[in-house]
């Protein structure tokens, strides 16, 4: 069976690759670097010949409005369309938990649009919607920084690792279309204010962290209890938690 990630080269698709992989399948990362450009359509074709699955892993280069909006809507029509013209049989796709909730921003109007796509698409489908990575609290604490103060709401989140995102991703791809949005958090809530505090003094970073309710999450978005996590009873949970990698990730730096 053959399984085309697109977006295979990034920090979610390597992943995902090495994981279907290490499964005995046979996987072909696509990416622009790979001569696979899903904006442009080239080389889709060619990377989706013979392929069953497809899992699109894929995120705009920018996240201005127009512009993101423009990646989104274009790339996905033009993999769809290609999917349909290769009879590809599951299409996989990465979206992010509480997207209705967060159209405030151009980002999450885009990632909509998105799955709006991929549900009128003819092809069977899985969203699995991911909360927010541990990697990219360090974004946030950047966006949110004022000299040395970082103000952040005290919002629930329910943060996840790459490593548990692509193994989900991967399993789902492995079985039967959903045909739906399935949603994939890890183990412990904790808020907005609270996770960037314990990451930047287990960094040692000097920055202040100011709870703020008022303030905006990602600069643009208000957020509140329900807004970062998943409102569906039937989640799936991971299992790294937030301590536990944070002190690795800190003792391995």
């Amino acid at each position: 069976m053959k399984i085309v990630v697109i977006g295979g080269s990034g920090l979610i698709g390597s992943k995902v690759v090495k994981n279907l992989r290490e499964l005995g399948y046979e996987v072909v990362p696509a990416s622009p670097s790979l001569g696979v450009n899903t904006l442009t359509g080239e080389g889709l074709a060619e990377a989706l010949r013979g392929a069953q699955i497809v899992v699109d892993v894929t995120n705009s280069p920018s996240f201005e409005d127009e512009a993101v909006m423009e990646f989104f809507v274009t790339s996905n029509k033009n993999l769809l369309a290609a999917e349909a013209e290769a009879g590809v049989s599951h299409h996989v796709a990465l979206s992010v938990v509480g997207t209705e909730r967060l159209l405030q921003s151009g980002y999450f109007r885009a990632k909509m649009a998105q799955e709006e796509l991929i549900k009128a698409s003819p092809i069977p489908y899985t969203i699995v919607r991911a909360t927010q990575f541990f990697e990219f609290i360090g974004s946030i604490a950047y966006v949110a920084t004022e000299g040395d103060i970082v103000r952040l709401p005290s919002a629930l989140t329910q943060p996840i690792v790459s490593d548990d995102v692509a193994a989900v991703v991967a399993d789902f791809a492995l079985g039967a279309p959903v045909n739906g949005i399935v949603d994939v958090a890890g183990p412990d809530q904790i808020g907005l204010d609270e996770l960037v505090r314990q990451f930047l003094a287990a960094n040692q970073d000097a920055r202040q962290v100011i709870t703020d309710d008022k303030a905006l999450y990602f600069g643009s978005i208000e957020v509140n209890d329900q807004s970062l996590v998943p409102n569906d009873s039937h989640a799936r949970i991971t299992t790294t938690r937030f301590y536990d990698w944070l002190n690795h990730s800190v003792t391995q730096g």
